[in-house]
């Protein structure tokens, strides 16, 4: 069974293909649960339209679905709290310049 923080890790593989930035950094993760070999990740998007959100969503699923002893990954979007680019790690925001 992973860790959170393995699970975050992971994440931190998966990127807004726009903003070639990881989802972590972007603030797009809300939670993480993680109950046996089933991780649930909540998580938003930057607009409500993102064209690429399966593209995301999907990439999500394939990254922790590559833990070990992970056999079920529930990606579940969200639109609410609203993202903003409050959310973002430091990193992200010098990067975005």
């Amino acid at each position: 069974m992973p860790t959170k923080d393995e699970v975050t890790q992971a994440l931190k593989k998966v990127y807004d293909p726009e903003l070639g930035i990881n989802v972590v950094d972007l603030g797009l993760i809300y939670d993480i649960v993680v109950k046996g070999e089933q991780v649930s990740v909540k998580m938003t998007l930057t607009t409500q339209g993102c064209p690429l959100h399966d593209s995301i969503a999907r990439g999500v699923k394939t990254a922790v679905g590559a833990l070990p002893g992970v056999k079920e990954v529930d990606v579940d979007l969200v639109w609410e709290p609203a993202w903003t680019p409050d959310r973002m790690t430091e990193a992200a925001r010098k990067e975005l310049g």
